[in-house]
């Protein structure tokens, strides 16, 4: 096994991988093109494509297709050219106005992985049947294969995340005494659920950054250049691009930041916005970083008593769970998904929110979250849901364009992660294929779980009026539109019949109706 490639990975894959070049007929050196989240030594250093140059591609088309968050563009561009860099001779690096252009100036077919959307897959197939692509083989960047996780789904929708983490921790070994869990449970997300601490800070050490190099300074060069259609403001480099910035990253996380990430992994403070996450969600879903890297490093440190069950345990169900259970999702729903809209919700996204113009916000936590993707492209995974998707989830904002927005604007959103996230956890668009009730609060959740409420224009306790807090009242806003769908769930029929309680219902719904100010 190469030295490079990550434990378990060529274990995982070699077969299928053979399987696909055999059947494809495809030569030992054709060129192996990988796109910019493939950018890892589980691509690359495969010792299938030992013999095989590496193809790079910047296409200023696919650069100027979307709206991207500039720091987003920073980071793959600076992955992409830190990989050419560290491959020397043995990659070739283009930069042209379309893919096909590049695999023109490769002169012969090459072989490809999977990529992660299902427009990329049709394209690299329109490729495939016009000579430029030889073979396409499986995605290596995840834990579990594909086809492996298809056999385990069956035709089944109905299965869990929580059936698929137990699974998952089965199948790999992780954090498992025989056929039990360590501790004796699976699940120790009940004591994950701290509110924040009364400090400005979580009070851990910083995360590990990187130190730009001119690598860095000659894409933001070329960035600027470009006059492309971007969002969010420029800003030092936050995040690993590379195999080697991703395992000291890593390596400070699980030092120095594992064993208080659990407690207060729910919360959020305004003056703390990394706290102590661990900021691997770029490196892994650039392909530099490979989940079981992630998780069998937060599992030795547990056994090495640095880190807490609880937190050790809640980091390895965000990746080896939750991750990998997005992903799979993304491809067992299908293409269709994201225009999935059960609740029929309409909404444009205001110009404000689309521009990330937090400063137009009165509300504390909907103003911080926006300023924070604005700033860094980057919020954490609880003003995600319960700030930016509890608010578009109240407001109706149409599902489909709020996952593109997602997208986009986050500098580790791809096309696979955002739909099951968006429209189906966030937006509950999907008719309850992922979540079995919508993920919306009034402002006391926020409240409880933030320091945002106290100094804010508007009170989370108060539903009508000028404090009335735009969460609390949207909730029940929310509540009645859907008032139906609620109440034939077991989970959300307490909150139709406290609704049907509310003595101020008419004047709550009047003042949703015509608010503007949040």
């Amino acid at each position: 096994m190469s030295a490079q490639v990550p434990a378990g990975v060529e274990d995982t894959y070699t077969e299928a991988v053979d399987a696909a070049l055999d059947e494809a007929g495809a030569e030992r050196d054709a060129p192996l093109w990988v796109f910019g989240d493939q950018l890892g030594p589980a691509v690359h250093g495969l010792p299938q494509h030992a013999e095989r140059e590496v193809v790079l591609v910047e296409s200023a088309a696919v650069l100027r297709r979307r709206r991207y968050h500039r720091q987003k563009l920073h980071l793959v561009l600076s992955g992409m050219r830190h990989l050419d860099d560290e491959l020397g001779d043995r990659s070739t690096y283009h930069r042209t106005e379309t893919y096909r252009e590049a695999l023109a100036e490769v002169g012969r077919p090459v072989v490809v992985h999977q990529p992660t959307s299902h427009t990329a897959v049709e394209f690299v197939e329109r490729l495939r049947k016009d000579g430029l692509v030889a073979a396409v083989l499986p995605p290596t960047t995840f834990a579990r294969p594909r086809a492996e996780f298809e056999a385990w789904a069956g035709d089944d929708d109905s299965f869990t995340m929580e059936n698929f983490y137990r699974n998952q921790r089965r199948r790999f070994d992780v954090l498992m005494d025989g056929e039990q869990p360590v501790g004796g449970k699976w699940n120790l997300d009940h004591d994950n659920r701290e509110p924040p601490p009364k400090t400005e800070t979580l009070g851990v050490p910083d995360p590990w950054w990187p130190t730009e190099d001119e690598i860095d300074q000659q894409v933001r060069r070329d960035l600027d250049d470009m006059v492309l259609p971007t969002v969010g403001a420029d800003g030092p480099r936050l995040f690993a691009v590379t195999p080697d910035e991703a395992r000291k990253a890593l390596r400070r996380f699980v030092d120095h930041r594992l064993d208080p990430f659990g407690p207060h992994e729910d919360a959020i403070l305004a003056g703390d916005p990394w706290m102590a996450h661990s900021l691997l969600s770029v490196p892994q879903n650039l392909g530099v970083l490979h989940p079981l890297e992630a998780v069998h490093a937060a599992e030795q440190a547990y056994h090495d008593g640095t880190a807490r069950l609880n937190s050790v345990e809640g980091f390895v169900r965000q990746i080896l769970g939750w991750r990998e259970y997005i992903w799979h999702l993304y491809w067992h729903f299908g293409k269709g998904y994201t225009k999935r809209n059960e609740m029929d919700h309409r909404k444009a996204l205001p110009t404000w929110w689309t521009e990330l113009d937090g400063d137009h916000v009165t509300a504390a936590c909907l103003s911080s979250a926006l300023n924070g993707v604005r700033d860094r492209g980057w919020v954490h995974h609880i003003p995600r849901l319960m700030v930016l998707g509890n608010h578009a989830l109240q407001r109706e904002y149409r599902p489909s364009a709020l996952s593109e927005w997602f997208t986009t604007s986050f500098v580790d959103g791809f096309a696979w992660v955002m739909p099951p996230n968006v429209v189906g956890m966030s937006q509950h668009a999907d008719g309850g294929k992922l979540a079995t009730k919508p993920y919306t609060s009034g402002g006391a959740y926020i409240n409880k779980m933030s320091d945002h409420c106290g100094d804010c224009a508007f009170d989370p306790k108060v539903r009508v009026g000028e404090k009335a807090c735009p969460f609390t009242a949207g909730y029940w806003q929310f509540v009645h539109r859907h008032e139906s769908l609620l109440r034939a769930n077991q989970r959300t029929a307490r909150a139709v019949a406290t609704m049907d309680r509310l003595k101020d219902l008419d004047a709550v719904l009047e003042q949703e109706h015509g608010r503007r100010d949040f």
